[in-house]
């Protein structure tokens, strides 16, 4: 056959692949897929052939090249109808689902913000989702990221879609760090929800969950400032002395080691901080006049840093008085 009749021929057979039923696994019903926030389209068509909405992923990332859904493929939680051709699937994500509601889960929120926060877009009471995530333990585990959930949805199926979310994302890196402290689990997304909540800047994750460990190695008491927010049940800016008092498991300053568990959603970059922290023998820091921290390894230097800090800090308040600011 000569090279044009192979082309037409190859667009004949592609072309019927698109309107003709896909073989699926399920041979009746509908079958639940849901496609994250910033999943390439080979990863959609991964996806899709894994879960029997398609009968190949490569045909399937070929057609919406081809379409040109390639990069209009929208996030969102479907339910496919089995033997739904090619060219439905792709409509329909292209559409997306009429039904979603778009939800931001930043790093660092509390079970307690993140019920509020879907509350606030109607989607479930926020006492209803804090009180499941207690009773399932979920608190930490529920991945901080954007989410597109079904309006129908209750605070159980939402909780149950950031839980597999936690576990699409977070379990195999984990599971895949090879050196790192000897921790469990539920040890490195506790100590990452510390670091994260301490954290003023990305690059520092490593440093904070390293002075956290070499705490914990030297049997000291982790003295962490999120820890007592948890505590009081909402994060406070300033802690008092009465605040450092608080009559609580999950506070450091009264408890040696971890806390029983994570006091918010940490993100992956916090996780792999507490993975691999950085190389360093601190074991104390304190926030300079920069927005960041200054890392020390004696008691004497972190004095003298903290003395730093507040004449800086004195120094500026002047300086804004003096500009006519508050």
């Amino acid at each position: 056959m000569s090279r044009p009749h192979c082309v037409v021929a190859a667009a004949l057979v592609f072309g019927a692949t698109l309107v003709s039923s896909p073989r699926c696994r399920a041979a009746e019903g509908e079958i639940e897929v849901s496609i994250p926030q910033g999943q390439s389209a080979t990863a959609t068509s991964r996806v899709l052939e894994e879960k029997g909405v398609v009968r190949s992923a490569l045909l399937f990332r070929l057609a919406a090249k081809v379409t040109g859904a390639e990069r209009s493929l929208k996030p969102g939680d479907y339910r496919f109808k089995s033997g739904a051709s090619m060219l439905e699937v792709l409509a329909t994500l292209r559409a997306g689902t009429a039904n979603d509601v778009r939800v931001v889960i930043p790093e660092g929120f509390s079970a307690r913000q993140i019920g509020e926060r879907l509350e606030a877009l109607g989607l479930c009471r926020a006492a209803e989702f804090q009180d499941l995530v207690a009773e399932r333990r979920l608190e930490g585990f529920l991945f901080p990221t954007t989410y597109n959930f079904d309006k129908h949805w209750g605070a159980a199926q939402i909780a149950q879609r950031m839980r597999d979310e936690f576990s699409r994302r977070v379990e195999p890196v984990v599971a895949a760090a090879s050196a790192g402290p000897n921790l469990s689990l539920l040890q490195v997304v506790t100590l990452a929800s510390i670091v994260e909540r301490e954290a003023a800047a990305q690059s520092e994750k490593p440093a904070i969950a390293a002075v956290y460990l070499n705490r914990l190695r030297k049997r000291m008491m982790l003295e962490a400032d999120p820890t007592v927010q948890f505590a009081l049940g909402y994060w406070k800016k300033g802690l008092t002395l009465a605040d450092l008092r608080t009559a609580s498991p999950y506070n450091t300053y009264n408890h040696f080691g971890l806390p029983p568990g994570p006091i918010c959603s940490p993100g992956l970059a916090s996780v792999e901080a507490v993975l691999k922290p950085a190389a360093t023998d601190a074991i104390f820091f304190v926030a300079d006049a920069k927005g960041g921290h200054v890392f020390t390894s004696t008691l004497a230097e972190h004095l003298k840093a903290k003395a730093r800090f507040k004449a800086e800090l004195k120094l500026q308040k002047a300086a804004l008085r003096r500009a006519g600011q508050p």
